[in-house]
């Protein structure tokens, strides 16, 4: 089987991550290619060399003096990344090798050309509609395209314009890995205002606890004005982090608190921190709810820091080697590949080849 994966454009395949769409899509090309399948990686620039990726870029973006002075003329940024997926989606549209185009990206162009390809298409849901995915899906013909989204939370929001299954995002639980715990919390993820790690500290100090803090700044201000002032002796910021420090991270703290104040689509952070036996507590949002079960973490109201206080010392006494078992069972990468090359063979026995 031939199947090419168009990843998100914006940031490179390769730790550290800038995200968990990145750390999954890198994690599913892998997987994949373990169980002898042929896959095709377009992918920004920068990626994992590993990874063998074909850069999503434009090989030359050439505008005419005219066209840059024109007033409607839009960042280049922009601009580069549309005609990049563009230039993929005019080169897959009479490929006879590929048997399915799996579409990982949260661009709208692939969907819109979607049925100019022979290949079937299948569409990972990361995100809840967005303004260019929404009418694309709306407005497109779904005969020959399968979406899944990555909760049954995210599917229910995108319902309104397609049916879509539910397949979970996956961890590699051979590279998470248990670790022996600690005495401090910890917190993972971007830090942006939707993330809150500022709600995170605010519940380590409630419980009386210490807590560890990494990932990538993506809201400068938000960090310098909401986060800066709350650390401290009891709470540290370690900065951006590769998989290794973080798994080592993870696995020597008591918890992971995950504090989402919008509705996250999964919570990936959340699954790797029970694959290293860690469990985990925070706010009842979005995908969480789905695998954060009852014996490996406690989720609370949505900003509630109190509450979450009060289930923290709970939390850690329980039993690392169930959060493991629970991961693996429920949130392993090899659960998400077996799924997803599932959805791959009922594409091409189901739906068939375009004649």
């Amino acid at each position: 089987m031939h199947v090419v994966i168009l990843a998100a454009a914006r940031h490179p395949l390769r730790q550290p991550f800038a995200g968990g769409l990145e750390s999954l899509t890198w994690a599913l090309v892998r997987g994949l290619r373990e169980r002898n399948v042929d896959v095709t990686l377009f992918a920004g620039s920068g990626s994992d060399p590993a990874l063998g990726a074909r850069e999503l870029t434009v090989a030359p973006l050439e505008l005419s003096e005219a066209a840059r002075s024109d007033a409607s003329m839009p960042p280049e940024p922009w601009l580069r990344e549309h005609h990049a997926y563009l230039q993929v989606m005019l080169e897959l549209k009479d490929r006879r090798d590929v048997d399915v185009i799996h579409n990982n990206s949260l661009h709208f162009l692939p969907l819109a050309l979607a049925q100019s390809c022979r290949a079937p298409m299948l569409t990972t849901l990361h995100t809840p509609p967005t303004p260019w995915l929404e009418p694309t899906i709306a407005l497109m013909d779904q005969r020959r395209s399968v979406f899944v989204a990555v909760s049954a939370h995210t599917a229910h929001q995108w319902e309104h314009v397609t049916n879509a299954g539910v397949l979970h995002n996956g961890v590699d639980t051979a590279a998470w890995t248990p670790g022996r715990g600690g005495s401090d919390l910890v917190w993972v993820g971007r830090v942006v205002p939707e993330k809150a790690p500022h709600q995170a500290i605010r519940i380590a100090a409630a419980s009386g606890r210490r807590i560890r803090l990494a990932g990538p700044v993506g809201d400068a201000e938000y960090f310098r004005s909401q986060v800066e002032p709350l650390l401290g002796p009891r709470a540290e910021y370690l900065g951006h982090l590769d998989a290794i420090a973080l798994r080592d991270l993870v696995g020597s703290s008591a918890a992971m608190v995950v504090t989402p104040e919008w509705d996250e689509p999964y919570g990936l952070v959340a699954a790797e921190s029970l694959a290293c036996g860690t469990p985990v507590v925070g706010f009842r949002r979005g995908g969480l709810p789905e695998f954060v079960a009852g014996d490996c973490g406690a989720l609370v109201a949505p900003g509630d820091v109190l509450a979450a206080a009060a289930e923290v010392d709970r939390v850690c006494a329980m039993d690392r080697q169930r959060c493991r078992e629970h991961a693996e069972s429920h949130c392993s990468l090899d659960v998400m590949v077996d799924a997803y090359l599932a959805q791959y063979l009922d594409l091409t026995t189901g739906l068939g080849r375009a004649a």
